[in-house]
């Protein structure tokens, strides 16, 4: 059993000493224990840093990227190298890295194929009320999306199991934790949480420049997350509001035709039409969105398929019994 703990950095030559001595060295059931550092076009001494402690596995970035970039390529290179299990973490020094060992029981257990650490925001000293209300809130948008219960769904303190990896599939350019919660969820993958407590603050957040910033990525990350698996849900329920709001006028405007009232009031029967027409529209628009989304799933299942040879990880078939990937995936 292999574990990578995957590291992003921009230039975090202070903090990440700190970070690198508090990895667990060994952990029960965990036969090989490698680090990776995931460098985002950093200018500082990152790098020398990461090498003069002993790090050899790297990722280099020769411009800034972004976490989700980052993230997806630190994944395809502890694939490539026979992780078995990833942990995520930050160089930043903000998450328990001791706390590593406990991360990644559930996956050995096979009780989860992705575990999610819960920072308790509540309790974070510097965390304002206005943050901490919206930490709780996205928490919330995430899970009714995705049909989860993650308390801290921001959080990127994560371990994931080489089977979720392979079928999680990154596309967004801004931070992959909302999208890789919703993904799960809708792929039917086991996620659980464990509480942890962070560590004090060393600097401010380098992924957004403040938080409104950070409330409108994240609505679109989840937005364009759900619309890849329930088109129909929001199409469907904006066609059926046009709807009512179509028949109303329209309704009106016959009322006042039988009484042969005065005016006629086109007024009410053009807005009818246009709300009908915008109905029918909507859900067009949601049946070519589903077609979509099955497209998706199968072209989705070829690209498991290609990773799983791309990273020589056997394929179970018919008739044969191969060693399985994840918690619960018995041999077909």
């Amino acid at each position: 059993m292999k574990l990578f703990v995957q590291i992003p950095c921009l230039n975090e030559e202070e903090t990440l000493p700190l970070v690198l001595e508090s990895i667990p060295k060994r952990i029960d059931g965990v036969d090989e224990i490698e680090i990776l550092i995931i460098d985002d076009g950093s200018s500082d001494r990152t790098i020398e840093v990461a090498k003069s402690h002993g790090i050899r596995h790297f990722v280099h970035h020769t411009r800034n990227m972004g976490l989700a970039r980052s993230f997806h390529d630190g994944i395809d290179y502890a694939l490539r190298h026979g992780a078995d299990i990833v942990v995520n973490t930050d160089g930043d020094n903000q998450y328990p890295q001791g706390r590593i060992a406990d991360l990644v029981q559930p996956i050995l257990r096979g009780e989860a194929e992705i575990v999610v650490a819960d920072r308790q925001t509540a309790k974070i000293a510097h965390f304002s009320p206005f943050k901490k209300l919206m930490q709780r809130f996205g928490s919330w948008v995430v899970n009714k999306a995705a049909g989860t219960n993650v308390p801290d769904a921001p959080s990127g303190f994560r371990a994931y199991s080489k089977y979720s990896l392979l079928r999680i599939n990154i596309v967004t350019q801004f931070s992959y934790t909302m999208e890789t919660i919703i993904q799960a969820g809708n792929k039917r993958l086991a996620i659980t949480s464990i509480p942890v407590e962070t560590n004090a603050k060393t600097r401010e957040s380098r992924l957004f420049r403040n938080i409104w910033q950070h409330m409108f990525q994240s609505g679109l990350a989840i937005l364009r997350a759900y619309l890849m698996f329930k088109p129909y849900t929001v199409f469907g329920t904006i066609g059926l509001l046009l709807l009512i709001g179509g028949i109303i006028p329209f309704a009106r405007y016959l009322v006042v035709l039988a009484d042969r009232a005065p005016g006629g009031h086109l007024q009410s029967l053009l807005l009818g039409v246009t709300l009908l027409l915008g109905s029918l529209l909507s859900f067009v628009i949601g049946i070519v969105a589903d077609l979509t989304r099955i497209n998706r799933i199968l072209q989705e299942d070829q690209l498991e398929l290609q990773k799983r040879q791309a990273y020589d990880i056997a394929v179970r078939t018919f008739g044969q019994t191969l060693p399985s990937d994840g918690p619960g995936q018995a041999a077909a």
